[in-house]
């Protein structure tokens, strides 16, 4: 197993989906679901919502050509995570 190559498919999915931030919104609201009251099931479906959406649930719906707000931030991750793969394959 690659893990390297494991650790970049994670980094890119949690690009995807806004960022570090963003999973802590998630596990924040996950948390509130966990522990609010109803049935399992329902807490479930619940859970299950929520998650389809990333971040937390915001009133305001962000900026429609913006897919999260730390877009510069992902891009210099990737560029650095680019760098740093061809300093590999130059100096093994």
């Amino acid at each position: 197993m690659d893990l390297k190559n494991l650790f970049n498919k994670g980094k890119k999915i949690v690009d995807e989906r806004g960022g570090v931030e963003s999973l802590k919104e998630d596990a924040q609201e996950l948390a509130g679901i966990a522990k609010g009251k109803g049935s399992l099931s329902d807490k479930a479906k619940e859970a299950a919502a929520a998650v389809k959406d990333p971040g937390a649930n915001e009133p305001d719906p962000p900026d429609p050509q913006e897919r999260h707000p730390n877009r510069q931030a992902t891009n210099d991750r990737r560029a650095d995570a680019d760098r740093q793969e061809s300093k590999e394959r130059r100096h093994p």
